[in-house]
């Protein structure tokens, strides 16, 4: 019944919304279905191009010809029942959008809670979970909050919401026994990462038509740097000195824990590089300088000394 009166309330109001502070001119249409987003929906993918791409889908409120309640053109006595019917449901179409606004009120009463609710399960769920939201609801939520024209405060709260949730992360790793500080790093790491798949295209019209168009920026990277800060520099001088540990003894951690956190790292700022060079060149091509032939007799020397390690450890050669 909760999601019957929100289709209820919100519907309507982008489609006679066509300008507005976010949105440069939109054409009338319904919002994308589907969490693939426009690409799988026409109706999706005609509001995201704009009427400056292609046609939209029927006429705007201002190609309708009224004037002063009645029809322009129907002279009195002239229009008959038809143009007064046509006056009255002109009339009652308005009536029906403006009675449909979303005020900020109902944005933090209503709209919010379910995407702040929705937000906490992404951010937490472990691979594999199945996650009990409706992608639909939530999707059309954030499209009529945008059509509405709360893109801004939707991206404060987001950002907040986020940002709240990544310093509690940062509190448990620095109360992290030293041997278990990797393995938790790289579970927040790669828990966060795999909310942000689900979290950026469900906030897809908010990104299209405000942080791209107003902020000049992209909200994938926005979340991304959020992490960068209230994580990763806060821990690099602790976590870096204990993966230069674990390389030099064998097996003190997966490999693919090792690769995953190092391709983070060089992903959320490629600079760190310079920290620790060979550690990141074993996962990343072409960070250290070509080999030079003086040089390959120490290369042999690593690899002799590798192949020893192994054959202690039970591995055959």
């Amino acid at each position: 019944m909760e999601e019957e009166s929100m289709e209820e309330e919100g519907g309507g109001g982008c489609e006679a919304m066509m300008d507005d502070q976010n949105h440069n001119n939109w054409g009338a249409g319904g919002y994308g279905r589907h969490l693939l987003g426009p690409a799988a929906d026409p109706l999706g993918d005609r509001l995201l191009r704009g009427p400056a791409d292609g046609p939209t889908s029927g006429p705007e409120l201002s190609d309708v010809p009224e004037a002063n309640g009645v029809l322009r053109g129907c002279e009195p006595g002239k229009g008959g029942a038809g143009a007064i019917a046509a006056a009255i449901n002109i009339n009652a179409s308005t009536s029906k959008f403006l009675m449909n606004v979303i005020t900020i009120e109902d944005y933090k009463s209503t709209y919010w809670p379910k995407l702040d609710s929705a937000i906490d399960q992404l951010l937490t769920q472990s691979p594999g979970d199945y996650i009990p939201i409706s992608y639909e609801q939530i999707y059309s939520c954030v499209y009529k909050c945008v059509c509405q024209q709360h893109s801004e405060q939707m991206y404060s709260d987001l950002i907040k919401k986020i940002t709240n949730h990544l310093e509690r992360v940062s509190k448990e790793l620095q109360a992290s026994p030293p041997d278990l500080y990797i393995e938790r790093f790289n579970v927040a790491l790669g828990q966060y990462m795999g909310a942000l798949q689900s979290i950026v295209p469900l906030f897809i019209y908010m990104n299209k038509f405000y942080i791209e168009t107003k902020l000049n920026r992209d909200l994938k990277d926005d979340l991304i740097k959020l992490f960068t800060e209230h994580v990763a520099e806060k821990h690099i001088y602790n976590l870096m000195p204990l993966l230069l540990e674990a390389q030099s003894t064998p097996f003190q951690i997966t490999p693919s824990t090792m690769a995953n956190i190092v391709k983070g790292l060089y992903t959320l700022r490629p600079e760190w590089v310079q920290m620790a060079p060979a550690l990141f060149s074993k996962f990343i091509p072409n960070i250290l300088p070509p080999a030079v032939e003086s040089e390959l007799q120490e290369y042999a020397a690593q690899d002799q000394k590798l192949q020893r390690e192994l054959m202690q450890n039970g591995f055959d050669r």
